[in-house]
């Protein structure tokens, strides 16, 4: 079950990749260590076997591994970290303190992507941080943090010594334990990326020196665009089971592939999620579905047994359509979620009440298959607020045979105003009803007695919060939507109502989605004009994050 090609084709441009393989091809030849001078590259070994590598194993610690990079020579520089993560970095240089970038924003500066958010790390504790900055809260308890706020965004601050002190084993830096050619900072950094989940994201950036520090073959890696634990994937995953759902994220908004070890570890330990918290599991579903990537995520969490867990009905309904021999990307379900990534981005997310919306619409459908002309009047009616033009719209449209199955029924004979207002407001009342089983139990197994054949869990994670917001933005077409006066005038995504969950404008997204997917089950031979729904292509540097 393959991602979307378009994710592969964008993760390198041709300069990026050769920019990359000159690095690497660089790094094999070079025998410089870690004393060199600015600009140099380390030695590399291309057979590195780091999953060996422990915090318990500094004795085996082969420090030939570890490169230093000039971030310049990369296309990294000051003018690609946002203003507000800048001045947190130079407050803290400036009061003596050692601070990096770290993590996932410097692999995607690495792949000329702009990153979500900016991590800093430090060597000043987080006490000290919180004393330079005026906005500032420590949270956290097992791993605590410093969020520092400025210009209005939130820049979460850790501290090499937290990370130290909080390990699992409650271990401390033991410079007694550093190997030969090993000084001090080298050390510390090195054991600050062991405790990080891949080695992608286990790369730290130094911009007042231009280097960036990779002590995990995390560069190697992203060449081979491949996500890897940096210590043996059972092990990874046994010690924090919400790093096989952060895999499948990066994973599908990168185009990446997983090593083999990685890929067996997370089939095998796939149940292990539900002893998550509930607000975990859905945090993590959010990232998946409401940045872009979400018909990606969607196919991985199929094909590694997570959608079976956490969204069975879905897994079933993939899985029976698959016995069918009708390929996934073509399903109803997964056109949805594709006309979803056409307006999202990791800049440009959605409020999760836009994708628990669309599967509560999904199961409606599923459970209620209906005719073409009610689905395009319900969707148009969400799209233009206003209940005389969604007539209009949805009686020209519905010429058109949508193939969907078994969601869509054939066109019944014509139907009467008065009837299709019915069967409308019917519709608006099952997709409510639908909520249950997203967030209770009970509904949720009344709902898998159409699946008997599918073992599943039982679990929901979904809030009664969300399922409440949700069915609001529903309830409108079920009470009066004759009577409705919301019609709309600007036909462009607002996408900051969109990200707080705005009602109208999520009503609206939903609408365009729908009618958009609808488009995309059109039987190919018609000679008919296809309603083009406007989209809002992100810019390559923005796919993903």
């Amino acid at each position: 079950m393959a991602i979307p090609q378009r994710s592969n084709n964008l993760l390198f441009s041709p300069s990026i990749f050769s920019r990359l393989q000159t690095l690497i091809s660089d790094v094999q030849r070079s025998k410089h260590t870690f004393a060199g001078e600015e600009g140099e590259i380390s030695h590399i070994r291309k057979d590195a076997a780091l999953d060996s590598v422990t915090t318990k194993n500094v004795d085996r610690l082969d420090t030939s591994t570890w490169k230093v990079v000039d971030a310049r020579r990369v296309g990294i520089s000051w003018s690609k970290i946002s203003p507000s993560t800048l001045m947190v970095l130079k407050i803290l240089h400036r009061k003596g303190f050692d601070a990096y970038l770290v993590g996932g924003c410097v692999r995607d500066l690495l792949l000329k992507k702009t990153p979500k958010d900016f991590d800093v790390v430090t060597t000043a504790g987080l006490k000290q941080v919180k004393k330079q900055f005026h906005r500032s809260q420590i949270v956290g308890q097992r791993f605590p943090i410093c969020r520092v706020k400025i210009y209005d965004n939130t820049i979460e601050v850790s501290s090499f010594d937290t990370i130290a002190k909080h390990s699992k084993e409650k271990e401390t830096v033991d410079f007694s334990q550093m190997p030969t050619g090993c000084d001090k900072k080298d050390f510390v950094r090195w054991k600050n990326c062991m405790e990080r989940d891949f080695t992608i994201n286990g790369l730290l950036y130094d911009p007042f020196v231009n280097r960036i520090y990779d002590y995990t073959g995390g560069i190697m890696d992203l060449k081979l665009c491949k996500v890897r634990t940096v210590i043996p994937a059972y092990v990874s995953f046994k010690e924090d089971c919400a790093r096989i759902l952060r895999a499948l994220r990066i994973a599908a908004r990168l185009g990446l592939h997983f090593s083999r070890d990685t890929a067996a570890a997370m089939r095998d330990l796939s149940s292990s999620i539900v002893t998550l918290a509930k607000s975990r599991l859905m945090m993590e579903m959010n990232f998946m579905l409401a940045y872009g990537a979400a018909e990606s995520s969607l196919c991985l969490l199929h094909r590694f047994r997570l959608l079976n867990i956490m969204l069975p009905v879905h897994g079933a309904y993939l899985a029976e359509q698959a016995e069918k021999k009708i390929a996934e990307s073509s399903t109803m379900f997964m056109k949805l979620f594709s006309s979803v990534d056409k307006l999202l981005a990791p800049d440009r997310p959605s409020d999760c009440s836009l994708w628990v919306g669309l599967l509560a619409f999904h199961l409606a459908l599923i459970n209620h298959p209906q005719d073409p002309l009610v689905v395009w009047t319900f969707a148009s009616n969400l799209y233009y607020g206003n209940w005389c033009k969604a007539v209009e719209f949805a009686r020209e449209n519905a010429k058109m045979g949508v193939q969907f199955s078994p969601e869509i029924l054939e066109m019944s004979a014509t139907k009467s105003d008065e009837s299709l207002l019915e069967e409308v407001s019917h519709l608006a009342s099952l997709v409510i009803s639908s909520i249950d089983a997203l967030t209770n139990t009970d509904a949720l197994l009344k709902t898998m007695g159409r699946y008997p054949q599918f073992p599943h869990l039982g679990l929901v994670f979904i809030s009664k919060k969300t399922a409440t917001v949700v069915s609001e933005h529903f309830s409108v077409i079920e009470a009066d939507v004759k009577h409705q006066v919301m019609e709309r005038e600007n036909f462009d995504v607002d996408y900051k109502l969109l990200e707080m969950g705005e009602p109208k404008e999520t009503r609206f997204v939903l609408g365009k989605v729908i009618m958009d997917t609808m488009n995309n089950g059109v039987l190919q031979d018609q000679n008919v004009e296809v309603f083009k729904v406007v989209k809002h292509r992100p810019s390559l540097s923005k796919l993903f994050t």
